[in-house]
């Protein structure tokens, strides 16, 4: 469109999205002739050419077919030719040129014409100041040149007029008369003609190759001319071209005159030697409107005028069939309603906003500049969504309203006048703006798919055939019944018969008022029956006929020879139900023709206002027939019915013609019902959704950004699922025959609407339409949808319910889906939606489809986290799979499963055991004590009876107690707790001592030890509560022998695995052993009490272990304790003391404060207090009390005590010599021996030999010394012969021989004694 000195260029695509797809261009000072943009194509470029009043220009765009490399598209936008223009340099000389004072632009002609020769170069012809006309020549684009002006001035020419051929000379300088006012081009290969129609109402051709007048024609022969006319200027005339490979070229020519104008079509016709004639085709005569701009086709002329009351009127003619000269009216999309009607029990707010941002009433563009000039220009409302300018739109005409407001205090009346007030002059600032945005500049029509558009100021409108009935209904009676219109069917009399029924339905809806056709709508909305309501408003018409239309009507319905059979006809050609459903969308999977088809925004919403308007015509004819069969029925004459026609069946059309009402009603609703704007995390939450269903692959699922226009749910339907099934069967289906045709605009555009209406019809099979809108996430949109359809509809009703299911689960209303759900269930392996939804996947056990349902809904509950529906709805099916153990056993699972998450202990229980599969109720039970474990919910899991489980509850928890950590489980004490409830008091017991010992084994801690401790108690307790024959428990295997099941298998260490021994020995524990494990284990919590580092191998030590591990840490009481109950020797307890003792004797200080610490653990006897005793003293004394308190036989503590001191270089304390020599003085001397101790070996042979002999002899321990009359006394003789030998070797040492020399003389001496005693005895006896 131009303006002034300013063109905006916009790009459409009905295929795909353009981004920066308008431009706006400024030539300052240079305004635009009318008509002066050209756009030419070429295979690289698109070439725009621009006249201005002083200037032409030359823009290259980019082709759109270049502007992506790849044949194949998938997105759903690219980038505007437009994209890159701010880079064109628009002062480049090669592709501009002011245009030459001389020959000059004439100043009172807006005539031009540019096109693009074949060699490349732009051509701009121009309305000559000196009349005729000159061309402007721009050399190629890409070549250099000069820019060449010709001037066409007449010549000779041979003109044909309808006499015949006549030769005229037509010399000298056009004069002023022959001023071109309209200039079009017809373009050859080598060559242009150039036609001009002349303000002296010739029309002129010129070939601009030749520079010569061809031919030149009179256009007033051909029309009625008075003598005014033919002397004024014909300044309105334009001329229009249309070629035709098969036709030739046509030329049609506006005649326009005063208060008439006519249109003549003619075709050029070419003879031999370069000689042109028109060949007259048609002249048709038009209204007296003001013609704004029209289009040719080589069949028909479009035409687009402002009528008196400067309203739009479009009409086309086929001018080569219409005999009669009949134009056929064009309904165009009516401006807005003046006024808004608000009633008292209306909020103005509402119902002004509801009507402002209904989709297709008023534009963005309109909205924004009346808010612009409503605040009075505060702020700039620039690029809002929808949403955001009703925001805008609210606060403003409040802010506004609440500023007048002055009173304090007004009553509600006055304020409700005031929100009218103020919200009707925001509404007429939007209408005055609509009207300006939708006012039509031109009409486009594109030659090569027959697409008529109309250019608007805003935007962009396109013309779509109207369907038969519509056509009928809308069209005035005085254009209604020529003879071709009326044979509308192959039975005249039937066409006839609908033609007159179509009268009175015209009729009847001239006559409803706002407020009777409100009834209606409101029965629809509020799920009414409408035959009541058009009941209701047949008695209002009847009551308010102040113009006779009932009787018009009733003579009408007389010329209807049968009114049954035509209403019939029409309901049928209104009705789009079908059969089946439609096959399901191919993959388009083709070039970029196919998959993008009509892809683009202005494609989907072209669709779905010509779906709405349908709709919306259709809902007021099926109104209107509704009231005339109440009339029918009311009148219930005989002779009106047609011959007797039953009741019966004027009923049944009753009857069918109320869902056709409700069907288009709501598809009207749908077309106006805005979708909602969804976020990312709701897409994704639904899309999780959907995969449970296994529906994810339906729709392609995008987040919607609504920008600038809204977007219907119809659009979002067709826009995501409905185009490419539609496509898809238009086109790749064998046999259609568009698959073969050019895509020409109205048909292609009736065939998908036609494809589209079934899609939406609410009684088909199909269900795509609420499937996308599940898919979409319109929640509030399908529930209303939903609402509006069930009273009435009964196909597809369990889909309709599980939808309303889903829509309940999303808002939150859980026990409502579920009912939903269950409704559904009656439905399954009826309807096409609900056998999609429950196909089994790959490996899934197939049941009954109704389990199969259940099965799905059951996982989405869970997915959405509903339990107790779940366990509902589990139970509901369980009642359906009576004859199916698998199925049920699966339901009981699931319900068991549930309970326990929800805390329903005892009912998961009840579930557990009325599984049918032992497997799974293995599972259950398995799950069920881990479960209640982890929560500490041990009473109820000890208290269960588990009738017939009970091994198997003892299986688990045994399993579980030896595979998991000891100290964060405490399964063995539960499994403790289970036998003592059932009084099996062995096998607790057998449980606390195997818990014990692998407490010692695993867990070698103070804690563990004090927990094997209490272990060993409770089990002896247990034994204890037995008689004593059946106090006894079977040793627990090690560890490792358990089989716990999943558990890998052992390898040996070259892979091969280990065979698992078959016999193992059993051991049979009794109370008694019990015990000394018991005292084992204090004794070891004992050491580990004393010294913690001790506790890593003290937990699992054997008695003698445990022995030396004390000795060590130096509880030597303890040890002794140990060794007494295992009867182990005290030997390691001797030599252990006997080495402290050494290492004190030795030691400094620090070791002396050290002994205090082990000395006080064990049990001193009483201190001397008569002096100061050191820790040494006290580890001697304590050695002394332990050889006292503990004989041996054959001195053998004495003698290990002795050895170890003697071994250590310590020399013996009297004390210990004293009291070994009482007990084996004999040995001691062989430790002397032993030792080299020689003198201490003859002191002690001296003394030994003096006891025997009677001297001190109760120091040896010797009872009776040497006499005849005792008992026989005796001396180790090997021993003193060994020393008498040692003492002899070594007689190097003086002192030694000394000894010797003593030791003999006293065995001497003894030897002596001897025999005379020996002799006495013998003499005695």
């Amino acid at each position: 469109t131009t303006s002034g000195d300013a063109v905006e260029l916009v790009e459409e695509s009905l295929d795909v999205n353009l981004l920066n797809n308008a431009v706006r261009l400024r030539i300052q000072g240079c305004p635009f002739l009318p008509g002066g943009v050209h756009l030419c194509e070429v295979q690289s470029h698109l070439v725009v050419l621009l006249i201005t009043g002083q200037t032409v220009h030359r823009l290259l765009l980019p082709h759109p077919a270049r502007m992506y490399r790849s044949e194949l598209i998938t997105e759903s936008q690219m980038q505007s030719v437009f994209t890159d223009i701010g880079k064109i340099n628009f002062r480049d000389p090669s592709n501009y040129y002011v245009i030459p004072s001389v020959p000059g632009l004439a100043s009172n002609s807006v005539a031009s014409a540019a096109w693009l020769s074949s060699e490349g170069e732009a051509l701009f012809a121009l309305p000559s100041a000196s009349g005729g006309i000159f061309v402007l020549k721009l050399p190629p684009h890409d070549a250099p040149g000069t820019v060449s002006v010709v001037e066409l001035k007449q010549s000779s020419v041979m003109q044909r007029f309808l006499t015949g051929w006549m030769p005229t000379a037509i010399r000298g300088d056009c004069g002023p008369s022959d001023l071109p006012i309209s200039l079009s081009v017809h373009c050859l290969d080598h060559d242009a003609f150039l036609f001009a129609l002349c303000q002296d109402h010739k029309l002129r051709m010129w070939s601009y190759k030749d520079q010569m007048c061809l031919m030149v024609a009179d256009l007033l022969e051909f029309m009625p001319v008075s003598r005014d006319l033919r002397l004024a200027a014909g300044t309105g005339h334009r001329l229009r071209l249309a070629f035709s490979q098969s036709l030739g070229l046509y030329l049609g020519v506006y005649m326009h005159a005063p208060k008439r104008g006519q249109f003549c079509v003619f075709q050029l016709v070419s003879t031999e030697s370069n000689r042109y004639s028109l060949d007259h085709i048609s002249s048709l005569f038009s209204s007296q409107e003001t013609l704004v701009d029209f289009a040719l086709t080589s069949a028909e002329i479009w035409a687009l005028w402002h009528n008196e009351e400067n309203q739009t009127v479009v009409k086309y003619i086929n001018f080569e069939q219409n005999v009669a000269g009949q134009w056929n009216q064009v309904f165009v999309q009516p401006l807005p309603e003046e006024e808004v009607t608000v009633r008292h029990d209306q909020d103005p707010r509402e119902t002004y906003l509801e009507y402002l941002f209904l989709p297709g009433r008023f534009t963005n563009a309109a909205i924004q500049k009346a808010l612009q000039i409503f605040s009075q220009g505060t702020e700039r409302h620039m690029d809002l969504t929808w949403d955001e300018l009703k925001k805008e739109v609210t606060l403003a005409v409040e802010s506004e309203f609440q500023g007048s407001v002055t009173e304090y205090e007004c009553s509600p009346e006055e304020f409700w006048q005031l929100q009218v007030e103020f919200w009707s002059k925001f509404y007429a600032c939007c209408l005055q703006y609509q009207e300006a945005l939708s006012r039509p500049l031109a009409l486009h029509l594109n030659p090569y798919t027959s697409m008529v558009c109309l250019l608007k100021k805003g935007s962009l409108s396109f013309l779509v055939p109207c369907s038969l009935v519509d056509h009928l209904y809308l069209l005035s009676n005085e254009h209604l019944l020529t003879e071709d219109d009326a044979a509308i069917f192959d039975d005249l009399e039937m066409s006839r018969d609908v033609v007159c029924l179509v009268q009175c339905l015209r009729l009847i809806g001239e006559s409803i008022s706002l407020e009777m056709a409100f009834i209606m709508e409101m029965a629809c909305s509020r799920l009414q029956p409408p035959e009541k309501a058009a009941e209701q408003i047949l008695e209002d018409l009847i009551a308010n006929d102040t113009e006779n239309v009932m009787e018009d009507i009733h003579s009408k319905l007389q010329e209807i020879r049968n009114p049954i059979h035509a209403i019939g006809v029409l309901i049928r050609e209104m009705d789009y139900e079908t059969d089946v459903d439609m096959e399901r969308a191919h993959h388009l999977n083709m070039r970029m023709n196919l998959t993008q088809l009509y892809g683009s925004g202005t494609a989907v919403n072209v669709v779905c206002w010509g779906v709405c308007k349908i709709a919306t015509i259709r809902f007021l004819i099926c109104r209107d027939l509704l009231i005339l069969q109440q009339l029918l029925l009311r009148l219930g004459d005989p002779m009106v019915l047609g011959g007797g026609q039953l009741f019966q069946s004027q009923q049944d059309l009753l009857h069918r013609t109320s869902p056709l009402l409700l069907s288009y009603y709501l598809i009207r609703w749908a077309s106006q019902c805005l979708a909602s704007d969804v976020p990312v995390d709701t897409l994704e939450s639904n899309l999780q959704h959907l995969s449970v269903l296994e529906l994810a692959d339906t729709t392609a699922l995008t987040p919607h950004k609504l920008v600038s226009s809204p977007q219907t749910i119809v659009e979002l339907f067709f826009q995501e699922v409905a185009r490419k099934h539609i496509i898809s069967r238009l086109f790749l289906q064998p046999n259609t025959s568009l698959a073969e045709t050019s895509l020409n605009w109205p048909h292609l555009i009736t065939a998908i609407v036609a494809d589209f209406l079934p899609l939406l019809w609410p009684s088909n099979p199909g269900f795509l339409f609420p499937e996308c809108l599940m898919g979409s996430c319109q929640y509030t949109q399908l529930q209303e949808y939903i609402r509006l359809l069930q009273p009435w509809c009964h196909v597809n009703m369990g889909s309709c319910c599980f939808m309303m299911g889903r829509c309940y689960l999303v808002m939150g209303e859980g026990h409502k889906a579920l009912d939903c759900f269950c409704q559904a269930a009656s439905e399954v392996g009826r309807e096409e939606f609900l056998d999609r939804l429950i196909q089994p996947e790959e490996g899934e056990m197939v049941s009954t489809p109704r389990l199969q349902y259940y099965n799905k809904v059951l996982r989405l509950l869970d997915m959405v986290g509903l339990p107790e529906l779940v366990i509902q709805l589990a139970t509901l099916a369980i009642m359906e799979s009576a004859d199916d153990w698998r199925s049920q056993a699966t339901l009981r699972t699931c319900i068991f499963k549930h309970h326990l998450d929800l805390g329903h202990n005892s009912e998961a229980y009840v579930a557990l055991t009325q599984n049918p599969d032992p497997s799974r109720q293995l599972d259950c039970l398995r799950q069920l004590v881990v479960v209640l474990c982890e929560r500490s919910q041990l009473q109820d899991l000890v208290e269960f009876p588990y009738v017939n489980l009970h091994n198997e509850v003892v299986g688990i928890i045994e399993s579980h107690a030896r595979a998991v950590d000891l100290m964060t489980h405490n399964y063995y004490e539960l499994l403790y707790a289970f036998h003592i409830y059932r009084h099996n008091y062995r096998k607790a017991g057998t449980v606390m001592f195997e818990y014990g010992m692998r407490l010692g084994r695993e867990v070698r801690t103070l804690r563990g030890l004090q927990k094997q401790g209490n272990c060993f108690l409770a089990a002896i307790n247990c034994l204890r509560l037995i008689r004593p024959e059946y106090a006894w428990i079977v040793q627990p295997a090690s560890g490792a022998v358990y089989e716990r099941p999943g558990a890998s298998p052992k390898r040996s260490h070259d892979g091969e695995c280990t065979a698992v021994p078959s016999t193992c020995q059993i051991e049979i524990l009794e109370l008694e052993d019990l015990e000394r494990e018991c005292v084992l284990a204090r004794i070891r919590l004992t050491l580990v009490q004393h010294d913690l580092s001790a506790a890593a191998v003290a937990g699992n030590s054997t008695p003698e272990e445990t022995v030396a591990l004390l000795v060590r840490a130096g509880l030597f009481d303890t040890a002794v304790t140990l060794c007494q109950t295992f009867k182990l020797p005290l030997t390691p307890i001797f030599e252990g003391l006997t080495f402290k003792c050494i290492k004190l004797q030795l030691g400094g200080e620090a070791a002396q404060a050290e002994a205090w610490d082990w000395l006080a653990a064990n049990q001193l006897s009483a201190l001397v207090t008569t002096k100061e005793s050191s820790a040494t003293d006290e580890a001697w004394r304590l050695l002394s009390s332990y050889l006292e308190r503990y004989p041996s036989q054959n001195s053998l503590y004495h003698r290990c005590v002795i050895n170890k001191l003697l071994a250590h270089g310590i020399p013996l304390p009297n004390w210990l010599i004293n009291s070994y020599k009482r007990v084996d003085a004999a040995e001691l001397l062989r430790l002397y021996l032993n030792y080299d101790l020689l003198e201490e070996a003859v002191d002690l042979v001296l003394e030994y030999v003096d006891a025997v002999l009677g001297k001190g002899h109760q120091y040896f321990g010797i009872e009776f010394p040497l006499s005849a009359t005792a008992p026989m006394v005796w001396l180790p003789y090997t021993a003193i012969d060994q020393l008498l030998q040692a003492l002899r070797e070594s007689t190097a040492n003086h002192y030694n021989v000394m000894l010797y020399q003593k030791l003999h003389d006293k065995m001497e001496d003894y030897q002596q004694k001897v025999s005379v005693a020996t002799r006495d005895r013998l003499y005695r006896r």
